[in-house]
């Protein structure tokens, strides 16, 4: 009998403190959202950046590797398009966007 008359009493409240409690509610899945984009959004948009300034700055003579693996010296560059000679005599045609590192000069050389 005590327990019901407990419980009657919680539900008898006020509706202004209803409405703040459900605010309340939802602060940890905005916090949640928050943590997501700093941890995972705000970094992959900083390495996108990054590679779309390394992509445009690519000249003829740079050595890079490709998203595949292969590597080689630009020998042309187009808008959408570069060369890289991958051996004497041999070259091969790759988008830029393909492009994932660019190689030290004399690099190689050393391969």
């Amino acid at each position: 009998m005590l327990i019901s008359l407990a419980h009657a009493q919680q539900t008898t409240t006020s509706p202004a403190a209803g409405q703040g409690a459900g605010l309340l509610d939802f602060l940890p899945f905005v916090l949640v959202l928050i943590a997501l984009y700093f941890i995972m959004v705000r970094p992959q948009m900083k390495r996108a950046k990054e590679h779309r300034t390394m992509v445009e700055a690519i000249a003829k003579g740079d050595e890079v590797v490709t998203q595949g693996g292969i590597a080689g010296k630009v020998s042309k560059v187009g808008d959408n398009f570069i060369t890289l000679e991958v051996a004497e005599n041999t070259e091969v045609q790759v988008q830029k966007q393909a492009v994932q590192l660019l190689l030290p000069k004399g690099t190689l050389k050393s391969l």
